[in-house]
């Protein structure tokens, strides 16, 4: 089961979604809610409510064994669900970019970002949207603003396509949602083997105060950085991803 990132749909798993259906999985992706062509609602936007989202879903579905995999604000999602989950329904998570332990700089959390990042995430957002989510995927979430990159504007219009179908105020609240949320009982919580991939030119997610203190609060965590990639690296990399991602769920 995938899980996306802010402020996208299922979509975003497009090329995993085909991979992993054509080696035989049963393959499962949800608009988070506010998101995509979830209801718009104005409430619920934390990640306590996220996860009672999955496991209503997951408990609907009755799903045994599943592997959750999540990609940025996902991989907050998986990692409070799966601490949470009722026995025998995860076998396995991934976190992929992922925000745990916690974004914010704070006190206990020195190497994190500042409050004015994610301010100024609020203001673009309120004052032009739609420009917002043009210049997001058109720099740092694929790298695209690193000299020599090779620009894909199919990748950007689809970015953007996904984040303006989902609402304001749901893709508003979840920027406090994945940027103060602090995971670090959920990642203690989660007894099932975890893989924790990063890129290391992740410009929005660093995954210096992310993946490599995550994987040391995991009782079983195992850590795979990618040298230079962005933090959309399973849209520009998955031919290195997507063997990786098969590997550990065979294991």
């Amino acid at each position: 089961m995938f899980h996306h990132g802010w402020p996208l749909t299922a979509d975003e798993w497009d090329s995993q979604m085909l991979y992993f259906l054509h080696k035989g999985y049963r393959v499962i992706a949800h608009d988070r809610r506010g998101h995509g062509r979830s209801t718009q609602t104005a409430t619920g936007n934390d990640m306590d409510t996220y996860a009672a989202d999955v496991a209503a879903l997951t408990d609907h579905l009755n799903l045994k064994n599943a592997i959750h995999i999540g990609h940025s604000t996902g991989g907050g999602e998986v990692a409070r669900y799966v601490a949470r989950a009722k026995a025998g329904r995860v076998a396995k998570a991934v976190l992929i970019g992922a925000v745990p332990p916690i974004m914010l700089k704070t006190a206990k959390n020195p190497g994190g970002l500042p409050m004015d990042v994610f301010d100024g995430f609020r203001t673009a957002l309120a004052a032009n949207r739609a420009q917002f989510f043009l210049d997001i995927p058109s720099g740092p979430f694929y790298g695209f603003n690193r000299p020599g990159a090779k620009v894909d504007q199919g990748v950007i219009w689809n970015w953007w396509r996904q984040g303006m179908m989902g609402g304001t105020k749901a893709h508003y609240d979840c920027i406090k949602a994945f940027s103060e949320t602090d995971f670090t009982e959920d990642l203690k919580a989660i007894t099932v083997p975890t893989l924790v991939m990063h890129g290391d030119d992740d410009q929005v997610v660093p995954y210096t105060d992310s993946a490599l203190l995550s994987v040391k609060l995991l009782p079983h965590g195992t850590l795979k950085i990618y040298n230079g990639f962005s933090h959309g690296m399973c849209t520009t990399h998955p031919d290195v991803i997507n063997p990786d991602l098969l590997e550990f769920c065979m294991s």
